[in-house]
């Protein structure tokens, strides 16, 4: 969905308030995808962005998504959380873990006026037409994986092997930067929030 054209600099307080401004997509929810490389710093920005939103839900596709299926989550993202919120009912999913490979505790997500759905493929084309708006983190790919490897250490270093082929595999396939609203740079302080490609003439 297209949003206004944001100047440069705006800060992720403006950011939460254009947020709750925008007409819900879900049900009564807007959801709010942040997208990026792995390790280009989605969490943290997400985790600042819901505090200035006043607490709002954060869902993590790392909780969705499994080893076996890095970006075959699509049905159960869609069946599980967007059909409930679409309804204006909670939504109900098994999050995963990835130490057991096995899924936990089944977790409650209400509508909530806000709700940012953070992770690679937050804006992959199936989800889009449900978001009220896409966040891209704006650091190139390769920098982003090294800080990525950098915070998982060495005892993952298989594993990032078979994500970034499966990273490359998937943007090339859906790219979600295109239809970005908003693109996030990480500042030495805090984050810069650009117009995106969506809302660049």
């Amino acid at each position: 969905m297209r949003t206004d054209h944001r100047s440069p600099g705006t800060t992720i307080h403006d950011l939460a308030a254009h947020l709750r401004r925008l007409p819900p997509s879900c049900g009564p929810t807007r959801l709010i995808g942040v997208d990026g490389h792995a390790g280009s710093g989605k969490s943290t920005f997400a985790r600042q962005l819901a505090a200035a939103l006043g607490g709002a839900p954060v869902l993590h596709l790392d909780d969705i998504a499994t080893h076996e299926e890095l970006f075959a989550w699509t049905g159960r993202l869609l069946a599980q959380v967007i059909e409930p919120l679409r309804q204006g009912e909670p939504a109900r999913y098994p999050p995963y873990d990835w130490n057991t490979r096995r899924f936990g505790a089944v977790r409650e997500l209400p509508p909530a006026p806000v709700i940012l759905l953070e992770g690679v493929g937050a804006g992959r084309r199936e989800v889009r037409p449900f978001l009220a708006g896409l966040l891209w983190m704006e650091l190139p790919r390769e920098e982003a994986w090294a800080r990525g490897r950098l915070r998982d250490g060495e005892e993952q270093s298989e594993f990032w092997v078979r994500w970034v082929r499966a990273e490359r595999r998937h943007f090339l396939e859906d790219p979600s930067r295109p239809f970005a609203d908003h693109l996030v740079r990480q500042c030495p302080e805090g984050h810069e929030v650009l117009p995106g490609p969506v809302a660049t003439p």
